[in-house]
């Protein structure tokens, strides 16, 4: 808000947590430049439904679920063939279904194509840690959630111990039950954050609307991934950054010469995989609801990772506090998907 509205940002948060409800959808911009290495072109619009994620936790979902399908209107007249949700308008509630009801056109929350960017994030970062994935103590927070769920499954087999740490205790206890079998690493559920203190890597993939891990939670040499939006890493952690690693997930490379008219604080040429998967989608030329709802299978990550590799997407080089990471041990591996 405070980008594309300068003044709304002398307004107090509670007004404008309350003021949101009753705000239109926005056009943030036009999005051009986007060129797969088969040739193929495509442009869209970026839509801001101006809900703040305080707003979207206290109105009822009805409510929320209206304000995200009228953007989702918004880009319709505006001749997008298919809508891509970002943020919180992809997790809030059943996770598009209902959104996509009230629209003629496709919808797709792009949480395949963030999964595979993380596990294969997740991968360089134990290559820059001169350690292989199968030592490492992995935690998932979020991890009965869409994202935080398949990427448990993807990584089960791969990791030293997979950490589950959710909200509930029963749909922890589900998912520890569920993955027990499937992989010779040691496996373990909480629902205490403190859990995230025996983990080498973090994977934080809530739907919260403010942070939820604080130094307490973690050991120093902890590297974490946080995929939400808002991030789920305090400020505080942030500030010990000799101590643990803070990284900024799900952030994909575009090919061609990106102009998205909107600053993210994301590198030239960058958006976030959600935003990414839609794009592919366009490219490819797959105008559907390739994922809604809740469940995620592998082989969808898998086709999409398949469909982003062949225009020639490929995850941004990993960023903490806003500086690069050495990805150079990552290059073979994000070549061959």
């Amino acid at each position: 808000m405070a980008r594309r509205f300068p003044a709304l940002s002398l307004l107090p948060l509670s007004w404008l947590d309350f003021l949101s409800g009753y705000f239109p959808p926005v056009i943030l911009s036009h999005v051009t430049g986007i060129r797969s290495i088969q040739g193929t072109e495509a442009e869209g619009w970026l839509v801001a439904c101006p809900l703040t994620p305080q707003a979207m936790s206290r109105l009822p979902l009805r409510r929320v679920y209206h304000q995200i399908a009228r953007a989702g209107r918004l880009a319709e007249r505006l001749g997008a063939r298919i809508v891509g949700l970002g943020a919180l308008t992809s997790a809030v509630g059943d996770a598009g279904l209902s959104v996509a009801k009230g629209l003629t056109i496709p919808v797709t929350t792009g949480n395949s194509y963030t999964v595979a960017v993380t596990c294969a994030s997740v991968q360089c970062i134990a290559r820059n840690l001169g350690r292989p994935l199968e030592s490492l103590s992995v935690a998932v927070l979020g991890a009965t959630g869409s994202i935080g769920g398949a990427c448990s499954r993807m990584l089960r087999a791969r990791v030293g111990r997979l950490i589950l740490v959710g909200r509930k205790q029963e749909s922890v206890e589900a998912m520890v039950q569920e993955l027990h079998g499937q992989g010779a690493g040691e496996i373990s559920g909480s629902t205490d954050l403190h859990a995230l203190r025996e983990a080498d890597v973090i994977i934080s993939a809530t739907n919260s609307a403010g942070s939820l891990i604080r130094p307490g939670h973690l050991r120093s040499g902890t590297v974490v991934y946080d995929l939400a939006l808002p991030p789920d890493v305090s400020a505080a952690v942030r500030a010990l950054e000799a101590d643990v690693t803070v990284v900024s997930g799900g952030e994909v490379a575009v090919p061609g010469e990106l102009r998205s008219g909107f600053e993210f604080g994301l590198p030239p040429g960058s958006v976030y995989a959600c935003m990414a998967e839609t794009i592919a989608l366009a490219l490819e030329g797959r105008y559907e609801s390739f994922t809604l709802g809740r469940a995620i299978t592998p082989e969808q990550v898998l086709e999409i990772a398949e469909i982003t590799k062949r225009h020639g997407f490929r995850p941004a080089p990993l960023r903490s506090n806003g500086r690069r990471m050495d990805i150079s041990l990552c290059d073979e591996l994000y070549s061959t998907g």
